[in-house]
């Protein structure tokens, strides 16, 4: 946009110019070859791109509802951060899911103008913040499993998964050792901070299940070298949880699996909270710009 600092683009002279985060630019797969591969069907790449976007934009949500309430400035900025990072991923993710599937939708139209019913985030995402001890629980789990799999998507075959993919490890490995941070700090702090990480763990872990059970759609992408089985990334993730709970003197909770069903539009009550907000700016003003 050729400003100097962030001040220069809201002045009046500038008035014209779109300075907020994020835009700027109207496609975000700009430069990158969306030809869906040929023995690849288009609606199955769509549909694990939503699959991994939806992921990302509702952790996103998630950790900006941090914003004002974290315990020190410095992680304030870091969730934000964090949350932006996958903020980006799922600008991506959700647009080539719109030129996958041959509607051309963009990130908006999914973001803002599906139902409840037609996300397909995992249930660990969605569930609300709880304490801080519960949210970089989930931060953990969620960039441990999220970096194994990017990982072994920067081989896909599909050009922008491998592009997403590699953009993506250099800043999940930050998210995942951001939250352990906090995990081992929580975790063999005081008494009370140890009890409350070990709850938190508890609270989250019935959830952790859903994210290694492989829908029929990653099969089949997983099958054609463009997806990844999620069942394939569980022993990485029991050896990184493994090591940093040990380190942190947590025990690995032993708890049965809540229902599942995300992959398939079945979600918690607290989705539906969650896109309400959301969405209210989008649905109240449709085909606003600024």
């Amino acid at each position: 946009m050729g400003f100097d600092n962030a001040y220069e683009a809201i002045i009046e002279e500038n008035d014209e110019a779109r300075w907020a985060y994020g835009t700027g630019f109207t496609d975000p797969l700009a430069g990158l070859d969306t030809t869906v591969p040929s023995d690849v069907d288009g609606g199955d790449l769509a549909a694990y791109c939503l699959m991994l976007g939806d992921d990302a934009l509702i952790a996103s949500h998630r950790l900006q509802e941090w914003c004002t309430h974290g315990p020190e400035l410095e992680d304030e900025v870091a969730l934000a951060n964090i949350g932006l990072d996958l903020l980006g991923q799922a600008r991506l993710l959700l647009t080539r899911a719109g030129k996958a599937d041959g509607t051309d939708r963009d990130e908006d139209a999914f973001a803002y103008f599906r139902a409840e019913g037609g996300f397909r985030n995992t249930r660990l995402v969605e569930a609300p913040n709880g304490d801080f001890a519960f949210s970089m629980a989930r931060l953990l789990v969620f960039s441990a499993h999220r970096l194994a799999l990017l990982d072994r998507l920067t081989d896909s075959r599909d050009p922008v998964l491998a592009a997403v993919a590699a953009k993506g490890v250099k800043e999940v490995t930050y998210h995942r050792d951001y939250a352990a941070g906090w995990v081992v700090r929580l975790g063999d702090g005081t008494s009370l901070s140890h009890q409350r990480m070990q709850d938190g763990l508890a609270a989250l872990w019935p959830l952790v299940d859903e994210l290694f059970q492989p829908h029929p759609v990653e099969h089949r992408l997983a099958c054609a070298g463009v997806g990844v089985d999620p069942s394939t990334l569980r022993a990485e993730f029991d050896a990184v949880l493994a090591q940093i709970l040990d380190k942190a003197t947590l025990n690995r909770p032993t708890v049965d699996p809540a229902q599942a069903g995300g992959r398939d539009g079945q979600h918690s009550e607290a989705l539906g909270t969650l896109l309400t907000e959301m969405q209210s700016v989008a649905r109240a003003h449709p085909e606003a710009t600024w």
